[in-house]
């Protein structure tokens, strides 16, 4: 039998906020949002696109706006942040690019993250052309062996398991984008520093 006292000891839990519908879009709504947005990202002109789409079909749905006069807006504002350079895909291809290879990114996989972005074919090829070790043809090769020391994979993996754990960290750098010859190249090699050295 249960004591009516525990029941009136307990604090009441507190109710929880009733959920936000989607707000209703109009310019300068979108303008908050689209500002909003690139303080904490970096975007293409294609993703703001979507984001804001987004936001045009919510409203549509909950609110019954016109979706066609909110896709309006939306081109108008994409087409003014360009011309005021706060939109500029070539600048962001380059910029994602080179953080993603710096980061160990094959270029398989940079170009499949920039197309998703929405990017041209053109400024993504520009964009890989200009990664470190392009010119050489090692771009891929410099960034795998960020990504093998990033994951401490073959030459920066403890030399006792090194052998053993051979074919897992060649299996890593495939599902990472990088071809099997260059995954056996970092892999086997007894000093990486000589890989991309020109000399």
């Amino acid at each position: 039998m249960t004591d009516d006292r525990d029941h009136a000891a307990r604090p009441a839990s507190p109710a929880r906020p009733a959920r936000r519908g989607p707000r209703r879009v109009s310019p300068d709504y979108l303008e908050r949002a689209a500002l909003h947005y690139l303080e904490r990202f970096a975007s293409s002109a294609a993703n703001l696109r979507r984001v804001l789409l987004r936001k045009v079909d919510m409203s549509a749905r909950a609110h019954g706006t016109d979706p066609e006069e909110g896709r309006r807006w939306v081109e108008d504002l994409i087409a003014r942040y360009r011309r005021s350079g706060l939109l500029d895909d070539a600048a962001y291809a380059e910029a994602r690019a080179a953080s993603l290879h710096r980061r160990g990114g094959s270029t398989r996989m940079i170009r499949q993250k920039l197309a998703a972005k929405g990017l041209e074919d053109g400024l993504i090829v520009r964009a890989l052309d200009g990664l470190d070790g392009a010119e050489s043809g090692n771009a891929d090769l410099a960034a795998a062996l960020a990504y093998a020391r990033r994951r401490r994979l073959g030459p920066y993996r403890d030399p006792a398991a090194r052998a053993e754990r051979r074919d897992k960290d060649l299996a890593a750098l495939a599902r990472a984008g990088f071809d099997l010859d260059t995954a056996r190249r970092v892999v086997d090699s007894d000093d990486p520093d000589t890989l991309t050295d020109p000399s």
